[in-house]
């Protein structure tokens, strides 16, 4: 299958600490590294590491950090042609502390992501493609997201599938604004924190009546060690996680959710059957370091249906 897939290229810094600073306060790293992120680019590989032909849009500058961050996505075979180096603007980055047990707290440097030139994207370029998948950070602002509108209204027109992956940030940024650009996606992904602060609401199922109410009848929702909701017109279903061991970095867990989510839909899975793969896949990411240091294979996604 062919993705078109829309979405931030930067470099992750990570610094692993025992806690987060408080305000004013130095702390130690224990160790430091730079690894190849971006939601984008975190998307674009897992889906190229599972077989996919994979056409990335996306805008880094004409920096040192350009190199590193498109390291992993070049590696995989992913399609740049859609890619634009910005004279001006830096290669987006993004600070991640990292505390025992793989949470994170995050900095980020939106840079050239943010000024993706929408005279550049031509419809024709989703004649290529069977699926988009779209990190919400493209519509966060700037030219971007015209950028980002120009691709959903040609998906729309083509009915095509549209996977759209919200992200904390992109909620903090634009808010509610959001599903007015999104309305008509086929797949809207989400965590529980986003859906609580797009939603505004104080429940589960509160927020997932409300975007019903606006329009969005297919859902997926990771609700951490609890697994993940799959809604669709017909009901919900809680899905069970995959218990994993060794869990170092959850950044990137989540785009590895959607683009196996997105790979098996596209594979005639049912949406359950989606969900199930998508834990599987969000869990094994997490064992790596970085967003994109442990791709998915589809030999790996054989475990989820052995236990099936």
């Amino acid at each position: 299958m062919r993705f078109f897939v829309l979405g931030d290229v930067s470099v992750d810094l990570l610094f692993f600490v025992e806690r987060i600073p408080e305000p004013g306060e130095e702390i130690p790293s224990r160790r430091a590294l730079m690894k190849p992120g971006g939601a984008g680019a975190t998307l674009a590989a897992q889906l190229a590491s599972l077989g996919h032909r994979v056409y990335l849009a996306g805008r880094v500058g004409q920096d040192p950090f350009a190199e590193l961050a498109l390291a992993r996505v070049r590696e995989m075979g992913v399609d740049l042609r859609h890619l634009q180096e910005d004279p001006e603007h830096t290669t987006s980055s993004v600070l991640i502390l990292l505390v025992p047990g793989g949470e994170r707290a995050m900095v980020s440097a939106e840079g050239a992501s943010r000024h993706l030139d929408p005279s550049l994207f031509k419809p024709r370029f989703l004649d290529q493609a069977d699926a988009v998948v779209l990190s919400a950070y493209a519509l966060v602002g700037g030219p971007s997201r015209s950028y980002a509108v120009e691709v959903l209204e040609a998906a729309r027109k083509r009915e095509m599938p549209v996977f759209a992956d919200l992200g904390t940030g992109a909620v903090r940024a634009a808010g509610t604004e959001l599903l007015r650009y999104l309305r008509g996606v086929t797949w809207l992904l989400m965590n529980q924190t986003e859906l609580l602060a797009l939603t505004e609401a104080s429940s589960l199922s509160e927020g997932v009546g409300r975007l019903r109410k606006e329009g969005f009848h297919r859902l997926a929702i990771k609700v951490g060690a609890m697994g993940s909701i799959v809604v669709t017109p017909e009901g919900e279903e809680l899905i069970e996680p995959f218990p994993v061991e060794d869990i170092v970095d959850s950044t990137g867990a989540g785009d590895a959710y959607t683009a196996v989510f997105a790979h098996a839909i596209l594979s005639g899975k049912t949406p359950v059957e989606a969900g199930k793969l998508a834990n599987l896949a969000g869990a094994l990411a997490a064992t790596g370091l970085g967003a994109q240091g442990r791709l998915i294979r589809l030999e790996d996604l054989e475990v989820a249906v052995g236990q099936g």
